[in-house]
């Protein structure tokens, strides 16, 4: 009886307990990938005062070769993960893709604002709210928006259906809430292959054309949606848990400075990145430490962004008036990385988007909810869409409250049991390492 009861008592409390020992146990075996070589920023050797310092470093310039965490980030971000942008070793195929890259992206305040307001209004005119998750709502804004970025015409439903799908298991697998599904994934390389010609822009001639396909894919298609998605839900999460925020910003949708306050503590608060790994190819000297040539550096945007910030935990977009901060670069803030390391190609274009979807919300629904909010929010940000003019129900934030906290315990378990399938089957196919002894560069 008293195991009976025993047994009771501890599934009654998994939510409550579960998830954090599962968590605790995946950071564990994760780390066991990173080796000894392995100097973790800020950390017990390097503090985050030598952060940027470090990251700036022109010697902290090696991407794949030589760190075994590659293998695993070539084989989450596959195919083509050889010709990913950011996973290029510097040179001038790098150089290429970077300028293809900053060439596609580039467009006036004016036309980026009216191409993301056209892209959103067509996607969201269509949503009736409801429970909702935030990130598969948002996803089909980005889809079309970067297909019309890179194609320059309106996106067809197929495309947009086949980049949700891709990015959508991109993310799944990277948050190791579900295997990889590489059928999912081939399907839009062969749509890409079959429309390669189509492309307005010149694409890097260092690159064959099946190259071209998966850097258009890598960089596009998985890093741009994928990225984009989760910062909407982590700012459309953030404005559904703070009625303050939300009213604000709902009844001064002009404000672009409270709107920028508000985002960049997001991106503070939740980064988009949690570690950054590059590989040392030379010594680097500190004051009172020497990281050696071939060290994997492994730089924590969450420590680093907590690191200096009174309540750091907090969500408090008012620390970032102008009398509160002198400038971003005195303090622990870089959300689109160092401009000296590959900074983010989007960085322009990421916060001006934003806004411009999050209007589109707001005029369209207020916003409420009682899930969990983490920086990897792998439970796609649950929350209740309620149309402006309509009297918000409590019945549902209520069943989702229950409901997301049940949803961890077998999320953690799936992401314990995916997590380590992915680390054994990434380690066994090596393919970052296979592809560099193959005498690739």
């Amino acid at each position: 009886m008293i195991g009976k009861a025993l047994a009771a008592a501890a599934l009654a409390t998994a939510p409550a307990w579960l998830p954090g020992r599962v968590v605790a146990l995946r950071v564990k075996i994760f780390s066991l990938v990173n080796g000894e070589d392995t100097v973790t920023i800020p950390g017990e050797q390097v503090g985050a005062e030598d952060f940027r310092r470090v990251y700036a470093d022109p010697a902290a310039n090696g991407r794949s070769r030589g760190a075994a965490l590659s293998d695993l980030f070539w084989y989450w971000l596959a195919p083509g993960p050889e010709v990913h942008q950011e996973h290029l070793e510097p040179g001038p195929r790098y150089d290429e893709v970077a300028k293809c890259t900053r060439h596609i992206l580039v467009k006036s305040k004016k036309d980026s604002e009216e191409l993301t307001r056209r892209v959103a209004t067509h996607v969201l005119d269509r949503l009736d709210g409801g429970l909702i998750r935030l990130r598969d709502e948002m996803m089909p804004i980005w889809a079309e928006l970067y297909y019309e970025l890179v194609f320059e015409e309106p996106c067809p439903p197929e495309a947009r259906d086949l980049i949700v799908a891709n990015a959508d298991d991109v993310v799944s697998a990277l948050k190791c809430v579900r295997p990889r599904n590489m059928r999912r994934r081939a399907r839009l390389t062969k749509y890409l292959r079959r429309r390669l010609d189509d492309v307005p822009h010149p694409l890097p001639e260092s690159l064959t054309p099946q190259e071209q396909v998966y850097y258009l894919q890598g960089t596009f298609f998985n890093t741009a949606v994928v990225q984009m998605s989760e910062a909407m839900a982590h700012l459309l999460m953030i404005v559904a848990q703070h009625p303050d925020v939300q009213r604000r910003l709902a009844e001064n949708p002009d404000d672009d400075a409270y709107f920028d306050r508000v985002i960049d503590e997001g991106l503070r608060t939740y980064p988009l990145f949690g570690i950054a790994h590059r590989i040392s190819t030379a010594d680097i000297e500190l004051a009172n430490l020497t990281i050696p040539a071939g060290t994997v550096l492994c730089f924590s945007y969450p420590d680093f962004h907590h690191a200096g910030f009174e309540h750091p935990e907090e969500f408090d977009p008012e620390r970032w008036c102008s009398h509160a901060v002198q400038a971003k670069k005195d303090v622990n803030f870089v959300p689109f990385g160092i401009a000296q390391n590959r900074a983010c190609p989007a960085r322009g274009l990421a916060p001006l988007t934003m806004r411009v979807v999050a209007r589109e919300v707001l005029r369209r629904f207020s916003l409420a909810s009682t899930a969990g909010h983490t920086r990897s929010i792998p439970n796609r940000g649950p929350a209740l869409l309620t149309p402006v003019g309509v009297r918000r129900k409590r019945a549902p934030l209520v069943w989702l409250a229950v409901r997301d906290r049940w949803e961890d315990v077998w999320r953690s378990l799936a992401q314990l049991v995916f997590g380590t399938y992915m680390v054994i089957d990434a380690r066994r196919q090596a393919l970052c390492s296979t592809y560099f002894a193959g005498g690739k560069s």
